[in-house]
């Protein structure tokens, strides 16, 4: 007699769409970002020098956000924050990244406020502080040698 058994699979819950957002921001992902955004999305955003608009997903993403904001020679060196709420009808994504460019490092935060369904964003509002100067250089770690920097740090204790 074989015995049969029941397994509840639990799968977590879909990553929501200004969380994904944010992460796909961070990450340059281009084609993430894209498809997150409605074909045909109202978006704006206010930067400290000018008004963007765009009203497509391609159009925001390659003319405004990784056209501008995010240049291609620009690394993103962390993703210092990110939190999510709603205010009514209307949800809100903000985020601060930690950025090298040309050689100097800044940091940036956005506040997005956008209308989603569960996996398009068809209107968005972004507001951003612009790239604000650090006073310390972050320092880039190559990945061989991160164990030895944290074994650096904690005092060599493990």
């Amino acid at each position: 007699m074989t015995q049969s058994m029941t397994v509840d699979l639990v799968v977590p819950p879909a990553r929501p769409v200004g969380e994904a957002f944010a992460l796909a921001l961070a990450a340059k992902d281009r084609d993430r970002l894209v498809s997150l955004l409605a074909d045909h999305v109202d978006f704006e955003g206010l930067t400290p020098r000018r008004h963007w608009v765009a009203a497509t997903s391609a159009e925001a993403v390659d003319e405004v956000i990784l056209g501008h904001w995010l240049r291609p020679d620009d690394v993103v060196v962390e993703l210092c924050s990110l939190t999510v709420g709603e205010v009514a009808d209307t949800r809100r994504v903000g985020y601060r990244l930690a950025v090298r460019r040309d050689g100097k490092d800044y940091v940036l935060e956005q506040q997005a406020y956008y209308r989603a369904d569960d996996q398009h964003v068809s209107w968005i509002r972004i507001l951003c502080s612009g790239y604000r100067p650090i006073r310390t250089t972050f320092v880039d770690i190559p990945e061989r040698h991160r164990d030895q920097h944290e074994q650096l740090q904690s005092g060599g204790r493990s």
